[in-house]
């Protein structure tokens, strides 16, 4: 089922797959030039907060985490990425370090655009340019309303309005599944909710019939309802 007007999944989506979309083919040589393909299986390390970077990545399949880790060592998954989005390109753009670490959630195939194509490409592409300025200023949005989430919205919401953003993540257009494989530690991390709180909401969700779980995987059943629950609704769309 499509979430056209009954949720706004584009404020929680970074829209990173559109930048390499269709430029020019002259652009696109110059970027594949020396690009590598490298399969990670889940929970490898892609880049770690801190490092250098060297080189911008594609991810053609799979699904990887970006997050933060505080001094006790717990994370703070800040935006889960899919297939044929970009990572790794604004510590490039900043000429600084990875400003957080990314990992693979599930087994993955990902290119890597060594970073001096990506530049040369870059200074001489107006389209990339223009494309990827659009795409880090509708980040930023997503950034703001995720922020406004973690201050404003209650523990169930949260776990709701993740748990429709993963499905989309996810979402099998070919098998019409809504099925979601992420551990539960990821997934309270990601709602920004205790282990203990998140496992007794999807206790909750499963018996309202939203949802049912075997193991990692969670199969939304009701996705009308799970939206309900995360307070939106057509006229709150209808007022922003």
């Amino acid at each position: 089922m499509s979430l056209a007007g009954i949720f706004p999944i584009d404020q929680w989506n970074f829209k990173s797959q559109s930048i390499l979309k269709s430029i020019p083919e002259e652009d696109q040589n110059r970027l594949y030039a020396n690009m590598t393909i490298e399969s990670y299986n889940k929970g490898d390390v892609i880049f770690k907060e801190g490092a250098v970077p060297s080189g911008i990545f594609f991810i053609q399949k799979g699904i990887v985490k970006k997050y933060k880790v505080d001094r006790d060592g717990r994370e703070q998954i800040m935006y889960v990425a899919g297939t044929d989005e970009l990572i790794g390109y604004h510590a490039i753009l900043s000429e600084q370090r990875y400003p957080d670490s990314a990992s693979a959630i599930e087994d993955c195939v990902i290119a890597f655009i060594p970073k001096e194509d990506f530049l040369d490409v870059l200074h001489n592409s107006a389209i990339l340019s223009q494309r990827l300025l659009k795409n880090m200023s509708h980040e930023y949005a997503v950034l703001t309303n995720n922020i406004s989430v973690f201050t404003q919205r209650t523990a169930r919401e949260r776990v709701a309005i993740t748990l429709i953003v993963l499905r989309e993540k996810y979402k099998n257009e070919e098998s019409n599944e809504d099925t979601i494989n992420i551990s539960r530690s990821d997934l309270s991390n990601m709602a920004g909710i205790a282990k203990e709180n998140l496992v007794r909401i999807l206790k909750e969700f499963k018996n309202l019939g939203l949802l049912v779980s075997e193991g990692r995987k969670i199969t939304i059943t009701n996705i009308k309802m799970l939206v309900e629950i995360s307070s939106y609704s057509n006229k709150t769309l209808k007022l922003r």
